[in-house]
């Protein structure tokens, strides 16, 4: 049986550092919560494109997401690796049930 690997690492806050690497890509590592550190190859464009977005949302969330590769050091390689950044709407404050009740009833 062939099974497919993928992953997704989020993080928020600041954009990881990212260095420069060949073929027009960034180096990306991220640290998850216990201490396992996750390399990605980005492409140049895309790394940019991510730097703008986050500049221009009040609040946002960031993913790599890609196929888990080879073991490193020090965690895992992130192969053929994507960028997205989300912009974090505010979440409307649900109604008081009491009130709803209230406004159901003068109907």
């Amino acid at each position: 049986m062939q099974a497919k690997s993928e992953v997704t690492i989020k993080f928020s806050g600041e954009l990881p550092t990212a260095t420069p690497a060949a073929n027009k890509k960034v180096e990306v590592s991220l640290t998850d919560q216990n201490g396992i550190v996750f390399t990605a190859l980005i492409n140049a464009k895309s790394w940019r494109k991510a730097e703008t977005n986050a500049s221009e949302f009040a609040d946002w969330a960031g993913a790599i997401s890609g196929k888990l590769g080879q073991r490193t050091k020090n965690g895992f390689e992130v192969v053929d690796a994507g960028l997205q950044i989300f912009e974090k709407k505010a979440k409307e404050p649900k109604p008081d049930a009491e009130v709803a009740v209230a406004e159901a009833g003068a109907s």
